[in-house]
């Protein structure tokens, strides 16, 4: 079972890389004054990069989730990666979530313990550092937002990253300013 959880998340990882590598495109976000982006930053920058491996992260029971994927991105070296996929199941969860329509934008930090499935992971690691998105759900709801320390692993979480070329850089991609 193992084996073919690894192989379908391996098979989704190589059929994105295959549609996106070579016309990957993210928005930019350079500078660092404290204006929004709507009026600072261009609407929509691009910059085109390629895949040079995936990497699958698989995590056990009772781990911290972010603090898991912290360490194996400094183990692999990751510098900038996407974060194509991810699932499993956690104990906990404790994620940030934009709670205002005005600048500088505001953040509510909703947790709970208790049985939930993780149905999705998304995101980034930037410039080594991991921006994790996630979607995870109970037998009432489905709920999600940007991975926090205190989410832990029930009985375990596989998540697949596409690692970016050394020449790329998404310094400040994820900064609203």
């Amino acid at each position: 079972m193992k084996l073919a959880l690894l192989l379908l998340a391996f098979a989704a990882a190589v059929t994105v890389a295959l549609v996106v590598a070579g016309r990957a495109a993210m928005a930019s976000q350079p500078g660092a004054d404290n204006a929004p982006a709507s009026q600072s930053a261009p609407g929509v920058q691009t910059v085109e990069t390629r895949f040079t491996r995936v990497v699958i992260v698989r995590m056990r029971n009772g781990q911290d989730m972010l603090d898991a994927l912290k360490t194996a991105v400094a183990e692999k070296g990751i510098k900038n990666a996407v974060i194509f996929s991810g699932a499993g199941s956690l104990t906990s969860y404790r994620v940030h979530v934009v709670d205002n329509v005005t600048f500088p934008p505001k953040e509510a930090f909703p947790e709970a313990e208790g049985p939930q499935d993780l149905i999705a992971v998304t995101g980034y690691v930037i410039d080594g550092r991991v921006h994790a998105h996630v979607t995870f759900s109970n037998q009432e709801k489905a709920m999600g937002g940007h991975l926090e320390p205190g989410t832990k692993i029930f009985t375990f979480a596989i998540v697949t990253l596409g690692v970016l070329d050394e020449k790329t850089s998404l310094a400040g991609f994820d900064s609203w300013k």
